[in-house]
């Protein structure tokens, strides 16, 4: 039995449960986990192992399935947070998921429904109602939006929240984004809008918040300013439970939760943690096609380019030629004008075509349709996962790489070939008739680098394409671009972390306040 001291400090327990989704899907067995006042968690584990769907049961999301007593008949009731349980008078029964923390403020007088009214949990993807990336044509992060959707980003942190002006103000400051609280929510970067969900989440002062990767899409001094913050959140009282790569644990976590294949692999005091990364065999590389198509040897040329959004500069006198087969790292802090220049090169961006944009020996504008560009670019984002509403299989959404489209289109048997090469290759065969939209976050990233990677296009355009990927799954996309991608085929790839660079991207863009530095 738990000492008294020792139970009234439990914040959470999990004892030994099988966890299910509503559907009756198995997703934990034998699952163990204690929360204790004063402690700070890290659930780490690789692409697909669990670590989103074990804070749903933190959040009161799922059910459990455990019941001793022979005779008795599930009753699914009893998982109710609220709800009394019937089999209390069998001596060998125990309830395996347990909110101390709730019962303690019920018992002080507080209305607790479910858990999810005072656990606060900041996910990758956007869960707000208020906004809908559905109801938005994807244009490489250049976005169109009627007048009624276009919620700014000030509206979206005072809407359910009861935070004060000058407390809004001062969070939004503390997180660097108060200069940003006029502009329409879906132009904000990934980097921005992750520190916007974070603001929105302390503004609800939550007894307990879960962060999702919380550090991905920042940059240096946007990451340095994140774990700033949740040291000095820690160190005023607040309860935290963060979703975060297993090199990159922030020095005010003190346990890990580690997940391997959805069983808990560790869990203890951070000190007792020993994350290794397994060495990335050598794997069969099979051919998808030989990359030569005919292209210029330039392939993208801006002379001075200058881009501008209601009278404030984005882009500044930028000149830049990329020519076949080169490889080049885009880098640059939050707001420096990355997705500008890519949405200039990928996207319909109207402000193209009164700026000298060539792509593939042609002007902007000259022309030229959307499509004739799109099929020539293999194109990654963060943020595309988010605009796939149709009821697709992972191989199926990997297969709109062919079309540059986000529904179902009929592929040869040649190209279905070629995907199911792409998903035995990253390791991940086995997701091919899964139902995309229920996928993991990292399982959805795989599926799109892949989308990106089926056609062979002569450009690929990776916009931080290692974002919450583990690292065998981040080692084997190194060894495809190093090793696949042919000597005519140009890469351009954008990120924060020049560490993740694959060895054969050796130019650089660095771009500052919308200038080439």
């Amino acid at each position: 039995m738990t000492p008294p001291s020792l139970t009234s400090s439990i914040l959470f327990r999990i004892e030994n449960a099988t966890i299910v989704r509503p559907t009756g899907e198995t997703i934990f067995e034998g699952l163990s986990w204690t929360i204790r006042e004063g402690e700070t968690w890290a659930i780490v584990g690789g692409v697909g192992s669990g670590k989103s769907s074990l804070t749903d049961v933190l959040l009161g999301r799922y059910s459990s399935r455990h019941n001793p007593c022979a005779d008795s008949p599930l009753d699914e009731s009893r998982h109710l947070p609220n709800t009394k349980s019937p089999h209390t008078e069998c001596a060998d029964y125990y309830e395996p998921i347990q909110w101390p923390l709730v019962d303690r403020l019920r018992a002080a007088g507080q209305t607790i429904n479910w858990p999810s009214e005072i656990i606060g949990r900041v996910a990758f993807k956007e869960e707000s109602r208020l906004f809908s990336y559905s109801r938005h044509y994807y244009q490489q992060r250049f976005n169109f939006i009627e007048p009624e959707d276009n919620l700014t980003f000030d509206q979206y942190l005072r809407a359910g929240t009861t935070g004060t002006d000058a407390e809004l103000s001062r969070i939004a400051t503390r997180l660097g984004i108060e200069e940003l609280r006029p502009l329409s929510f879906i132009k904000l970067s990934n980097g921005q809008t992750r520190r916007a969900r974070i603001a929105k989440a302390l503004l609800t002062h939550p007894e307990m918040l879960i962060l999702d990767e919380p550090l991905v899409g920042l940059d240096t001094d946007g990451r340095r300013e994140v774990t700033s913050i949740l040291r000095q959140l820690v160190a005023g009282g607040s309860r935290l439970v963060l979703i975060v790569p297993s090199d990159a644990i922030p020095d005010c976590v003190s346990h890990v939760l580690e997940l391997t294949n959805r069983r808990v692999s560790y869990s203890g005091p951070r000190e007792g943690y020993d994350p290794s990364a397994p060495n990335v065999a050598d794997t069969l590389c099979v051919p998808f096609g030989d990359g030569t198509q005919s292209v210029p040897v330039t392939i993208i040329e801006l002379k001075n380019v200058s881009v501008s959004y209601s009278g404030k500069p984005i882009l500044c006198d930028v000149t830049w030629t990329v020519r076949m087969g080169e490889r080049w790292a885009i880098l640059g802090p939050n707001g420096s004008g990355k997705t500008t220049l890519l949405s200039l090169i990928c996207g319909d961006h109207p402000q193209a075509y009164s700026n000298h944009v060539q792509l593939f020996g042609r002007q902007r504008g000259d022309g030229e349709s959307m499509w004739e560009i799109k099929k020539r670019i293999g194109f990654f984002s963060p943020e595309l996962h988010l605009y796939f509403s149709e009821p697709l299989t992972a191989d199926r959404t990997a297969a709109t790489g062919f079309s540059d489209v986000l529904v179902s289109r009929p592929t040869t048997p040649e190209q279905d070939s070629t995907v199911r090469e792409l998903f035995d290759y990253f390791e991940v065969s086995d997701l091919r008739g899964h139902h995309f939209l229920r996928l993991s976050t990292g399982q959805q990233r795989i599926v799109l680098f892949i989308r990106a990677l089926v056609k062979n296009p002569p450009l690929f355009v990776l916009d931080e394409p290692f974002q919450v990927l583990d690292a065998r799954t981040k080692e084997l996309a190194r060894k495809w671009i190093d090793e696949r991608i042919s000597p005519h085929q140009t890469v351009l790839f954008v990120t924060h972390d020049a560490s993740e660079l694959p060895r054969t991207v050796t130019r650089r863009l660095r771009l500052d306040h919308g200038q080439v530095k």
